[in-house]
């Protein structure tokens, strides 16, 4: 099993060679305990990211480069690892991505919550919260919220150090056995052989990590 434990200490070229690796399940649970960082109008924010879901295009009936469709919304699935790929749900919410694989081959992962770090009155105001509650940024669609996230940053180089969005590595490690597997979460018209996959993770025991009891 893998954890981001092995890239502490690392920079971007070894990010960059981590998610260019051709198993978008294994660096989704790797992604568990990085950093996402924004610079937008609304000042610096940042999340540990908890919790992911895995898409391995073109085979997967899940993901939106499924059979290799390629148009100008999938384009970013093409791009080197490391893309951003952001995109309207249901008409509403705003779902973050990162890109993974080697160029041309369509992976990506969703980040489905993070737990906040910097901004937190900015990532507040955003979600129109006055406290601090794990609805703040868990959930696929308040990540983009509480981070200011929107199509406007989609298909952005997420390790170039000039970009609005960035992927970095976290505080500390997340250990191998805190880190729990089930199956992805609305998938089901995907059929039961893709939303079956244990290809969902997330950081066991963190309050900022949506359904904590939908699998058990």
């Amino acid at each position: 099993m893998q954890s981001n434990q092995q890239f502490i200490g690392a920079g971007a070229r070894e990010l960059r060679a981590f998610l260019s690796g051709q198993d978008p399940v294994a660096i989704a649970r790797g992604l568990i305990g990085m950093e996402l960082t924004t610079r937008t109008d609304g000042g610096l924010t940042s999340g540990f990211i908890t919790e992911t879901e895995a898409y391995w295009a073109p085979q997967d009936r899940a993901s939106h480069a499924f059979g290799g469709r390629r148009t100008a919304r999938t384009e970013p699935f093409f791009a080197g690892a490391g893309t951003s790929y952001v995109y309207l749900c249901y008409g509403i919410h705003e779902l973050f991505n990162v890109i993974t694989g080697p160029a041309e081959v369509p992976h990506a992962v969703l980040i489905r919550a993070v737990e906040p770090n910097l901004g937190l009155e900015e990532m507040l105001r955003r979600r129109h919260m006055e406290n601090l509650k794990p609805q703040l940024s868990r959930g696929p669609g308040v990540v983009s919220k509480a981070l200011g996230i929107t199509r406007i940053h989609n298909a952005l180089d997420l390790l170039d150090p000039a970009s609005p969005v960035q992927l970095s590595f976290g505080r500390a490690p997340v250990m191998a056995e805190d880190i729990v597997a089930t199956p992805r979460i609305g998938i089901d018209g995907a059929g039961a052989e893709w939303a079956s996959r244990p290809w969902r993770f997330y950081h066991r025991g963190n309050r900022f990590v949506s359904k904590l009891n939908a699998f058990r």
